[in-house]
């Protein structure tokens, strides 16, 4: 099919505290559109303060798909995205609105646009040999040593990030292929749709490093060890290894319930490990072609975002 014939769609997409959410349900109010959640931490259940999650009156003025899908217990993983996406993004296409994609989990917006490459079984005699090396050595060696073989997808992990930095060095022992190279040569399905995409990203890291500090303190305030405490007492199978529990502030929470470390230093390493993300973040949007990039940090923001939007959906014919 010819891309001008395509249905539209748009990505919304930025770091953390970078206005995603305020910006789409404000658009969500003047524009054809449904809006479609792109992040990895909103998937779950009982998991509010932490994630930053839209609360109810927000959801029920302007309704996300792809929240609160699953228990915390469970895990979603970037085929899951696409799968469950595809069919909303033909739905809301067929009620004639136009999917509008916001969030931070930039993996999920690349497996959308580009589809899944084609990664090999995990092979447990490597993945033990990965593992015994790592004991030696420790993870952010590990982390070092998948630098030197693939750049671009070390560039994206924490260095004690051992799974995926584990899943990183299998997929390059068992195939002699970084991850980064197969996910380039990846034979999958192009997204059916024609692309606005649009990135907020701040002029001034040191701003957007402050509203992190003030939105995790607020984070505090609002209850996140208590949320924590109850979501150990709900679902008693989690550990700080739980897909749910790898999201930023969680596993620092269930640290500092463990004694590991007092409440200043589980802010400074909450408050930290969101930067690290919002760095990650920062680094996929560099990466990504044909972007729109606006300034968060702009008093306009709001006003800049809404006449490309107007713009491409006007010259889609959704708007007469």
């Amino acid at each position: 099919m010819h891309s001008d014939t395509l249905p539209p769609a748009i990505f919304l997409m930025g770091p953390t505290a970078s206005g995603k959410t305020g910006l789409a349900v404000a658009l969500y109010a003047e524009l054809p559109v449904e809006l479609v959640s792109v992040d990895s931490a909103l998937v779950f259940r009982d998991m509010n303060i932490g994630t930053a999650k839209p609360d109810r009156a927000t959801l029920a003025k302007a309704p996300h798909h792809l929240i609160d899908i699953i228990s915390p217990t469970e895990a979603y993983s970037a085929a899951n995205f696409r799968n469950d996406t595809l069919r909303l993004m033909a739905d809301i296409t067929a009620r004639g609105k136009v999917p509008l994609l916001v969030g931070g989990t930039m993996l999920y917006f690349k497996a959308l646009q580009e589809g899944l490459s084609r990664l090999p079984e995990a092979n447990p005699e490597i993945r033990a040999q990965i593992e015994h090396e790592a004991r030696q050595v420790g993870w952010p060696m590990m982390h070092t040593r998948l630098a030197q073989i693939d750049p671009e997808t070390a560039a994206r992990l924490q260095p004690n990030d051992m799974q995926r930095i584990e899943r990183a060095l299998e997929v390059y022992r068992i195939t002699g292929k970084t991850m980064t190279a197969l996910h380039q040569s990846s034979g999958g399905e192009a997204l059916p749709y024609r692309l606005l995409k649009i990135a907020l990203v701040p002029s001034d890291r040191k701003v957007l490093h402050e509203r992190i500090a003030q939105r995790f303190n607020q984070m505090l305030a609002d209850g996140l060890i208590d949320e924590v405490k109850a979501l150990k007492a709900k679902y008693p199978a989690l550990t700080k290894d739980s897909t749910s529990m790898r999201c930023v502030g969680y596993r620092q929470a269930l640290e500092y319930l463990a004694g590991e470390y007092d409440l200043a230093e589980f802010r400074d390493r909450g408050v930290f490990a969101t930067r690290q993300l919002a760095k990650r973040q920062l680094t996929w949007l560099r990466g990504m072609e044909d972007l729109q990039v606006v300034d968060c940090l702009r008093s306009e923001m709001h006003e800049i975002v809404l006449q490309y939007i107007q713009q491409f959906i006007r010259i889609e014919g959704v708007i007469a």
